[in-house]
């Protein structure tokens, strides 16, 4: 009896012993699990964080001052840009004005049928200007009214005037070799283009009749006579 006690006793014990070690392992890794991330968020916030505001900090700071040092420091380099783009924007040309401008239509119809006029524009400024475009074209009836012409189907040509050099525009219509046509055109009131003031031309000498009304008529764009 007294051995099959101590047997049973003992066996007890080593059961105790048993569960008391796998209790103290599994908090053991509880422990080191827990102690392992609280310590890995410190050192990934305290890690990340330096970093990002640096880069934050550098990026940013570094960025505006790039862009403050840019025109004060980098004003040599964009001087120098600028010199070119300077020399556009000085050597830019501008629109021709009416004031410097002679100004004549003549008839040119090349045939019985198709009546057209050319208006002919000389530069007499003293620098090159742009007659690049549409311009305004009015004609004045006898009877002291006035109608706008439209613009006939063309795109624009770039057309750069030197001191002296001309530029033309066509004024294009059909003739009416009936003697009854509805209009009496007598003045050509012409805008050049991307201007206001307007110059008052006669009605050229030797030019057809007009058929239709002046609605029918179309004004092209100016180029060059070269």
């Amino acid at each position: 009896m007294k051995t099959t006690r101590i047997t049973a006793l003992a066996a007890i014990g080593l059961v105790a012993g048993l569960s008391l070690t796998a209790c103290g392992n599994g908090s053991g890794k509880d422990t080191s699990s827990k102690g392992a991330a609280a310590s890995s968020t410190p050192a990934d916030s305290s890690s990340s964080s330096p970093s990002s505001s640096a880069d934050d900090g550098s990026g940013s700071g570094g960025s505006a001052s790039g862009r403050s040092a840019s025109p004060s420091g980098g004003s040599g380099k964009a001087g120098a840009g600028s010199t070119g783009g300077g020399t556009t924007t000085s050597g830019k040309v501008t629109f021709c004005k009416t004031a410097d401008l002679a100004i004549d239509a003549v008839n040119a119809s090349p045939d019985k049928a198709s009546g057209r006029i050319d208006v002919t524009m000389v530069n007499r400024g003293s620098t090159t200007c742009s007659a690049t475009g549409f311009p305004g074209v009015d004609i004045k009836d006898a009877d002291h009214t006035s109608s706008p012409i439209g613009r006939g189907p063309a795109q624009p040509r770039v057309t750069t005037l030197k001191p002296g050099d001309a530029a033309v525009f066509d004024i294009a219509y059909a003739i009416d070799p009936s003697g009854k046509s509805l209009t009496s055109p007598t003045d050509l009131l012409v805008t050049p283009p991307n201007e206001t003031h307007t110059v008052d031309l006669k009605w050229p000498t030797g030019a057809g009749a007009i058929k239709g009304a002046y609605t029918d008529v179309q004004v092209y764009p100016t180029h060059t006579t070269k």
